[in-house]
């Protein structure tokens, strides 16, 4: 999936959100800023130089963007900070003189205005390095491979497990209470499948490029599983309780008519539309997927969860097996 970084923010803020991408980034240009209280800033002279643009090019784009950037370390220098930045770099090099105030660029800022210029090549080259060094980093601190991103999640494995439980329930129901051919364990995933994110199985794998033998349910993240399980268990026992009362087995429609209009149960309204959220906005962030049905769930991805799949706290499913935390957290599930 291409991205032009020029027309998403949420492309950008992804970029920008990744500080393993970002270091990598800053390692890899070197470019010379100025050292101010241990961070490289730049001024407009210098970006304007650095990108070959007029400096009433980059005052254009912070107004059009000031708030994003802003968000990403653009900041206005006064008083004590103006004198102690000016000290450091002399009036011939921020060419601003006697000004009372200067904005300046951090280096996380500069990325920001290196990925909204259009009329800048140097701008165009920087942005295909950062999209490469980006797609770098992500194998390389998920083991290789996105796919099972969602898997160095220590929520994933209790979630997997509790799902799985609840699975068993729900396929039990199926067996007991509705009157249909073995086809129903597939049709009725399938049901939920398309309750929680809007997708059956076949569109999932298409999107996420999986192969035949891949089992999607290892895909999901803890969030999307935790909403599968909630319907799993409510159907089974809405399932079993009305099968009771009529004495017989179920009907399909009997069945679907319990699924209708599920995902806007109060009680079930906020754990589906967070999975959306966290599904679409993960996957097109850390997999480069678009699940077109959910596009309007699509957040920008927080820095919380590039320390969360990617940071030193996350750890690969094997990892995790063999950390006694996590057993524990097994033996728990277990017991209850």
């Amino acid at each position: 999936m291409a991205h032009d970084l020029t027309a998403s923010q949420s492309d950008r803020q992804n970029v920008l959100n990744n500080r393993y991408a970002c270091q990598k980034v800053q390692d890899h240009l070197s470019l010379p800023g100025v050292q101010y209280g241990g961070e490289a800033f730049f001024t407009k002279q210098q970006l304007a130089t650095m990108f070959a643009v007029s400096e009433s090019t980059i005052e254009k784009y912070l107004s059009t963007y000031g708030d994003e950037l802003k968000a990403n370390g653009y900041v206005v220098l006064k008083g004590k900070k103006l004198k102690e930045f000016k000290d450091l770099v002399g009036d011939t090099v921020t060419g601003y003189g006697t000004l009372s105030q200067l904005g300046v660029f951090t280096f996380r800022a500069t990325l920001n205005i290196a990925m909204l210029l259009t009329e800048s090549d140097a701008a165009r080259v920087m942005r295909s390095r950062i999209l490469d060094i980006v797609i770098d980093v992500m194998a390389e601190r998920a083991g290789g491979h996105t796919k099972y991103i969602n898997q160095r999640d220590r929520e994933y494995l209790p979630a997997a497990y509790q799902e799985f439980n609840y699975r068993k329930m729900f396929t039990d129901a199926l067996s007991n209470y509705l009157d249909m051919g073995s086809m129903k364990f597939g049709v009725y995933t399938n049901k939920i499948y398309q309750l929680v994110f809007r997708e059956n199985a076949s569109e999932y794998k298409r999107i996420l490029k999986l192969a035949t033998h891949d089992n999607l349910r290892d895909t999901l993240y803890a969030e999307v599983l935790k909403a599968i399980a909630s319907i799993e268990n409510g159907l089974a026992c809405e399932m079993k309780d009305k099968s009771h009362l009529l004495g017989r087995k179920l009907l399909p429609v009997e069945v679907d008519a319990m699924l209708d209009g599920a995902d806007k149960n109060p009680y079930l309204k906020p754990i589906i539309e967070d999975a959306r959220t966290k599904m679409a906005s993960r996957d097109k962030g850390f997999r480069d997927a678009l699940h077109e049905k959910l596009e309007a769930y699509i957040q920008t991805v927080p820095e919380g969860d590039f320390e969360r799949f990617l940071g030193e706290a996350s750890k690969s499913l094997e990892q995790q097996l063999a950390d006694p935390e996590t057993l524990e957290v097994f033996k728990r599930l277990k017991d209850r």
